[in-house]
């Protein structure tokens, strides 16, 4: 039973696998051999992988204030909603000028 529970735990990649794959992601997009649909897939992939790094480091500040409130008073306030990026335009992705 416990070595089911251990396997469950190690199921989800680390922060560190997940920025791993985003720099993956990044250099498969920026070859232009991949191909315009595969990049679409590729930055839909990046943009999810993004959104999980996004949602792990704000759940570990929350930890962070919970534990240490002091500290995380002595913080700047974050702002309310971070903007949303751009896509990159389809020459972007190829080094192309347009």
């Amino acid at each position: 039973m416990a070595a089911s529970r251990k396997s469950q735990q190690t199921t989800a990649p680390t922060i560190e696998e997940l920025i791993q794959r985003l720099e993956e992601l990044t250099g498969q997009i920026e070859n232009p051999e991949t191909g315009l649909e595969n990049s679409i897939a590729l930055y839909e992939e990046g943009l999810s992988v993004a959104g999980e790094c996004r949602k792990r480091l704000q759940d570990t500040r929350k930890k962070l204030e919970t534990i240490n409130p002091d500290q995380a008073a002595a913080q700047p306030e974050k702002p309310a909603k971070p903007a949303k990026p751009e896509p990159p335009k389809p020459a972007d992705l190829f080094g192309m000028e347009g």
